[in-house]
């Protein structure tokens, strides 16, 4: 794979892409998040350990060189603690990024200490990320680069299952799809079944799934299903640097909610593709593991020390860095 470069405007020489310093400063925060996540872990205090993941979150994001604007802020759905939709963040200096930040994705799976909750943040240019806030949940469908082209959140899934099989050539029986164990999803759940393939049932964090079913040693194929709106674009800004096909649709759960995507301007009855939900290809997303997951390993104490690892992707230049830490636990204290 080439080698990682930067544009420059020969106007004013401010990088055209996401710089890779601000890619490693966005690891420091989602660091940070997860790391102060560590005492509610398995204590059944979400709000809690949202409350100290966002704290960190922040403090660190307010050090970053650049303007970056919250697009998608975690916590409307649930009154849990917020780094708010509107927030400035960053010095205000450089270029502008719209930002969207879930400090704990996976708050549930936290406090019951479950697997697969992630610190996250993803960025693009200013003006790119759709602001799908007023809609809490959106229907969505994720591969990897064989679905694309292939797939389509218009079919119903049992044809969906069969054409990208076909393009994986696999046999539908070894094919995994992933889905939010929800009682909305009963139908859907055994309509994957009724193909014969095989259904990884998630309980929160479809984030994660998402990518996991993007990625090129994916253990999972697929992911569909109706989940968090903001998490949809989050999972867009990664799935631009896999190279992998996504697709979603509002989800509003009754009409007042409707009215309100409406009169936010958001396209309500459009099939959303890729380019709808971030535009372009200059975006970076940041996932540092809070408990472990398929993804990435969750923090871990030992011998005075705090470990963490992070995945950076950058849909500029294509590629899934991990990033592995140990920090001494006493400057946390």
């Amino acid at each position: 794979m080439t080698a990682d470069h930067e544009i420059h405007d020969t106007d004013d020489l401010i990088p055209l892409t996401p710089d890779r310093n601000i890619a490693l400063e966005l690891v420091r925060a989602t660091e940070a998040a997860a790391i102060r996540s560590v005492p509610f872990i398995g204590r059944g205090q979400k709000e809690l350990a949202d409350g100290a993941a966002v704290d960190a979150m922040r403090a660190f994001l307010t050090t970053v060189e650049f303007d970056g604007r919250i697009v998608i802020g975690e916590g409307e759905k649930d009154n849990a603690p917020m780094l708010f939709n509107g927030e400035h963040v960053g010095t205000g200096r450089g270029r502008s990024y719209d930002i969207a930040v879930d400090p704990i994705d996976g708050t549930t799976l936290t406090a019951e200490g479950r697997n697969n909750a992630l610190s996250v943040i993803a960025m693009s240019d200013r003006g790119t990320m759709l602001d799908a806030s007023s809609v809490f949940y959106m229907d969505k469908l994720v591969t990897g680069p064989a679905g694309v082209g292939v797939v389509d959140i218009r079919l119903p899934v049992q044809e969906n299952i069969r054409l990208l099989a076909q393009a994986l050539g696999k046999p539908i029986d070894e094919m995994v799809v992933s889905v939010l164990n929800r009682p909305r999803h009963q139908q859907l759940i055994a309509d994957i079944r009724s193909t014969g393939a095989g259904t990884r049932l998630m309980s929160d964090g479809d984030v994660a799934g998402g990518i996991n079913a993007a990625r090129h040693d994916a253990r999972t194929d697929m992911c569909v299903g109706v989940g968090g709106s903001p998490e949809g674009i989050v999972t867009a800004c990664a799935i631009k640097a896999l190279g992998g096909h996504i697709q979603g649709r509002m989800w509003p759960r009754d009409d007042d909610e409707r009215q309100r995507g409406i009169d936010a301007g958001l396209p309500m009855d459009d099939v959303l593709e890729a380019e709808d939900l971030v535009k372009g290809n200059n975006t970076i997303f940041v996932a540092t593991g809070v408990t472990d997951g398929a993804l990435v390993a969750g923090v871990k104490r030992q011998d005075g020390y705090l470990y963490t690892e992070s995945v950076v992707l950058r849909g500029h230049s294509g590629t899934l860095r991990r990033i592995s830490s140990d920090h001494l636990e006493s400057k946390w204290l």
